[in-house]
Formats: structure tokens, sequence, C-alpha cells
């Protein structure tokens, strides 16, 4: 898993899942993937789904004709509400964007160190060996 600055100020992680590493066929079977994950941690709830490609296709929007899809997952690992601000750095989406030969799997990096652990494991587990 790579760690970048996007845009010199937005800490992302970025895995990128070849098609040939996973048994997933597409962006929606990784977001099911994703929402069994969360629906099984113990405080992760799910929020939703959003379909980043049609909705910028829909507004006649300018996407890379590389990108064949991308659809995010919304949840929330928040177990503590000390004050309103921390709820700016809140909700997390983990991004699945399908390209010829890859699925591109990125989210911001969150406040809480476990939170990063989680969905970084999450992530990880798509890669699916089919030769081993």
């Amino acid at each position: 898993m790579q760690q970048m600055i996007l845009n010199e100020k937005y800490p992302v992680f970025v895995l990128d899942v070849l098609k040939t590493e996973t048994t997933y066929k597409n962006v929606k079977d990784i977001i099911d993937f994703f929402k069994t994950k969360i629906e099984l941690h113990p405080i992760c709830r799910f929020i939703g789904e959003f379909n980043h490609f049609e909705h910028t296709k829909s507004i006649n929007g300018e996407i890379n004709p590389e990108i064949k899809d991308c659809q995010l997952v919304m949840f929330c690992f928040g177990s503590k509400l000390p004050n309103g601000k921390i709820t700016a750095a809140r909700p997390r989406t983990i991004s699945v964007t399908e390209y010829e030969d890859k699925f591109e799997i990125s989210f911001l990096e969150a406040p809480a160190l476990i939170a990063n652990e989680v969905m970084e494991g999450w992530i990880k587990d798509l890669k699916t060996h089919l030769n081993d």
C-alpha cells in the first residue's frame, strides 16, 4: 500500500489490485465486500454508497477515458465524540476505481491510526493470489 500526499495537502493511502490478483470482477462486488467488512466490525457503521462515475457522467462532467467505473462506500468508526470539531474528519470513505487491468482502491488518512490499519487490512484482503 502506498501513502502519498495528493494535491500537496491530502494524505491518501492507495493500493492497485490487478484483476489477475483478485476474484472480484467489478466495482460493485468490491463495494459489497467492503460492506460485509463494515457490518462485521464491532464499532464501524455503514452509511451509504455513492456512484461517482454515474454522478459525473449525469452532469456531463469530465471523466478520464481510462476509468471504467468509480464508486465509494461510506462508513464511520467514531466511538467518541469529544467535541464537534472531530466530526469534520468523519465519516470515512473507500473509493474503488476500475481501469482496464486493475482496481485502484484509495482512502483519505483517518485521524485514528487504528482506523487506517483496519481499512488497509480490508483492502489488502482483496488480493487473492489465484496461483497459490
